[in-house]
């Protein structure tokens, strides 16, 4: 892997204000997942829709920007002079990471017998969701390393002990993925994206190449009788490959936009493939519907053109028209995602273990549980830009 000498050296804002909205509407749906009587198109739509809205696209929108800072990532650790093996243990550590903290919370939604748990199910998900808090917080260079690995080593034997205190509903002790979770398929997808980024040196055309080949395995793992679908361990990889083309596709533009020495003030090629994802998806939809929970690749094709439109825009306000000020709102959870990600479910996990409740039930019904979720998600920026100031932030 070399170094890539005409990218970007400096930190892209237009990327950081996409992340933190996304990671904003985010925890507004999620919330917003709660509420009674809202209307369809502020929901996912069911799996056999042949549609999407806006909540939709959010999960991709979050591959889409995992894919843009990948080149950054790789350059910036070569720059520094990080040695392959240095490069490689962060990269497994993060990947992993993810995916077992994807793991831990789905198992903490469902799928375990209550009545044969040592500890009740909510004060495990409470754990579940906290310990990868101080696990993986980001601290301070003189904060006592004793210390520090004392807290970090003491919450993984809090995972591993939860691991076997946790009595599935067929009896048998210890987790199982169910489904690997929103941070675990990420984690998949930012793994197998990366391990080919690293192999092809971040080339252009070969991130083309990979895109176009997650979109056909996509593809033939939905056509019934496929070789790929009746094969479990290609249908494995087929199916996170469906993640892949978004972190792949958000390579791809990342390079377009930021790998050459003068931007154009037209970026051709990125409204070219801006249009290519649109009709991709547009010519898939036929054959495959449109559907997030069925992981289409119509769905992720058209999540790909919207997520180029709009960091295209993003670009063009930020760095062309220097308009910033206003995504200082959202730079909390850009900073700090992990974390804005978690922190919901831990609050969730307490109340219930802790018997409290905050919110009346008004709040829980229609426009009175919109303006909550907005209020809420709006309370979050906040909790997350004290965090950064008192250095509680996630670093995977």
């Amino acid at each position: 892997m070399k170094i890539k000498e005409n990218l970007y050296n400096q930190r892209i804002i237009s990327i950081d204000a996409l992340r933190g909205i996304t990671i904003f509407i985010m925890i507004f749906v999620n919330e917003l997942a709660s509420i009674k009587e809202v209307p369809q198109w502020m929901k996912h739509m069911p799996a056999d829709a042949d549609a999407m809205t806006f909540v939709d696209v959010v999960f991709p929108a979050f591959l889409f920007i995992v894919g843009m800072s990948i080149p950054f990532a790789f350059n910036a650790r070569l720059l520094k002079g990080d040695s392959t093996k240095t490069i490689w243990t962060h990269t497994l550590k993060r990947a992993f990471a993810l995916i077992i903290i994807g793991v831990f919370m789905v198992n903490a939604e469902y799928g375990y017998d209550a009545t044969k748990m040592i500890i009740a199910p909510a004060f495990w998900g409470l754990l579940a969701y906290f310990m990868p808090i101080p696990i993986w917080n980001k601290y301070a260079k003189d904060f006592p390393v004793w210390l520090e690995n004392t807290i970090q080593y003491g919450g993984m034997l809090v995972l591993v002990a939860l691991y076997f205190l946790y009595v599935q509903d067929t009896g048998e002790i210890g987790m199982t993925p169910k489904w690997w979770g929103i941070l675990g398929l990420i984690g998949w997808a930012y793994l197998i994206s990366v391990i080919y980024y690293w192999l092809v040196s971040g080339r252009l055309w070969a991130m083309i190449a990979f895109l176009i080949v997650c979109v056909i395995a996509n593809s033939v793992n939905l056509t019934e009788g496929s070789v790929i679908q009746q094969t479990p361990w290609l249908s494995f990889i087929a199916g996170h490959l469906t993640h892949a083309s978004l972190v792949s596709a958000g390579v791809v533009i990342s390079l377009l936009f930021f790998d050459r020495k003068v931007a154009p003030k037209i970026n051709w090629a990125v409204m070219g493939f801006a249009v290519v994802f649109f009709v991709t998806g547009y010519l898939l939809r036929p054959y495959f519907g449109i559907s997030k929970i069925k992981g289409t690749p119509s769905w992720t094709m058209f999540s790909a053109a919207i997520c180029t439109v709009l960091f295209y825009f993003l670009y063009w306000l930020m760095e062309i028209k220097k308009q910033t000020k206003w995504s200082n709102f959202f730079m909390p959870a850009a900073a700090n995602p992990l974390l804005i990600y978690i922190l919901p479910g831990v609050i969730y996990y307490f109340c219930i273990a802790f018997n409290i409740h905050v919110i009346p039930d008004y709040f829980r019904v229609g426009v009175p549980g919109i303006i909550w979720s907005l209020v809420f998600s709006t309370i979050m920026l906040f909790v997350m830009k004290l965090c950064n100031k008192y250095k509680i932030q996630l670093h995977l």
